[in-house]
């Protein structure tokens, strides 16, 4: 079904959160290739349509989440338990299951890519949070593969709804398909995450850190499947799903936010501040969350690279378990608060880390 229906259907979720922010799209439909900008703005017609339904859900979300409590987890499972969906180029995320837990490769690559990609998620955040699946209840990891809002367009975005997971097929020029890049979907996966702890809600700064988190634990699972050390990581995220040229290379950049793309033909140049002293003040892309979460992402890179080794050890560590200490309408100040109180607990106040957490904060204009 499309977005724009799914309020009606799926009540009881949170928010649509998606990959390719509103200021890139417009960017795309004002380009002179035809095909992109058909897509383009089909892609911002369905994005707004979910706008208007995570307001509607808001007011409804409560009492939801109450009932969801007396039935159980949904798809609740010890185990691992991924189910991939094919859409076959429509607004469906009920389509054919093609493969469940345990089956082995089709061949297909977005399907086997759907189904490694989120295991690995799965996997990150067990081993090291000893969190079970997106809930912390076993929830079934379920993804829809080849979803499309117009069959005539190319969908370029990927986006967590309802419990799951929707991968578009991207444009070819521009974009690969949605489930080629691991970062990505660890992003999008994360977004239920922080759905399922802190609950931050989708606009203003308290966006701008949903998104933000979203980054920093896509980039940290990426960093743990390369084994790669914070010095030694790229720090970027969506390098592997876009088509790199000599005017883009990512979506964002967390160690240089504002660089991951410039003057690009498609896409414009790349908007995301990296301190307060630039961030945005206006009202698009409700309230910058896709542009001022580059302010906390320089954050975690900074805190990161100070404290060195592996960065999903400690730095991850704090920023997880900072997400205890936040409320929906938490904002960078509260998360300043919120990380060195986390880092302070995990590793003793005085500590390096907790030095390392007030420095970085301090370095983007939030004391």
């Amino acid at each position: 079904m499309k977005i724009s229906k799914l309020v009606k259907a799926h009540k009881h979720s949170g928010c649509c959160c998606q990959i390719i922010p509103p200021h890139m799209v417009d960017e795309m439909i004002k380009c002179s290739d035809k095909k992109i900008s058909d897509a383009a703005i089909e892609n911002k017609a369905a994005a707004e349509k979910a706008r208007a339904a995570r307001a509607t859900l808001a007011f409804v979300r409560p009492a939801m989440e109450a009932h969801r409590a007396m039935l159980g987890p949904l798809g609740a499972s010890k185990k691992k338990n991924r189910i991939i969906h094919d859409a076959k180029l429509r607004p469906n995320l009920d389509g054919k299951v093609v493969r469940r837990e345990g089956d082995k490769n089709t061949g297909d690559k977005e399907v086997d890519e759907a189904y490694r990609f989120s295991g690995y998620v799965h996997d990150f955040y067990k081993k090291f949070f000893g969190r079970n699946s997106i809930d912390d209840h076993g929830l079934a990891l379920k993804s829809s593969v080849r979803y499309r809002e117009d069959q005539s367009s190319p969908y370029n975005n990927a986006f967590w709804w309802n419990n799951q997971m929707a991968y578009g097929d991207g444009d070819g020029k521009v974009f690969k398909r949605f489930t080629s890049s691991l970062d990505v979907i660890a992003h999008e996966l994360t977004h239920g995450v922080v759905e399922y702890t802190a609950n931050l809600q989708y606009k203003d700064e308290s966006g701008a850190l949903n998104e933000s988190y979203a980054d920093v634990f896509g980039s940290l699972v990426k960093q743990w499947r390369k084994k790669q050390t914070a010095s030694k990581a790229d720090w970027l995220i969506g390098d592997d799903l876009i088509f790199k040229t000599a005017t883009r290379t990512a979506l964002r950049s967390l160690k240089a936010p504002g660089t991951a793309y410039s003057k690009d033909p498609f896409l414009g140049s790349d908007p995301q501040p990296a301190d307060v002293k630039n961030q945005y003040k206006g009202s698009q892309d409700n309230g910058g969350v896709h542009i001022n979460s580059g302010i906390p992402n320089q954050v975690f890179y900074l805190v990161a690279v100070a404290i060195g080794g592996n960065a999903w050890e400690k730095a991850g560590r704090i920023w997880y378990n900072s997400l205890a200490h936040l409320t929906s309408t938490s904002n960078f100040q509260d998360c300043a608060i919120a990380t060195e109180f986390a880092a302070t607990k995990l590793y003793g106040s005085g500590s390096n880390e907790v030095k390392a957490v007030i420095k970085a904060w301090k370095a983007v204009g939030v004391t």
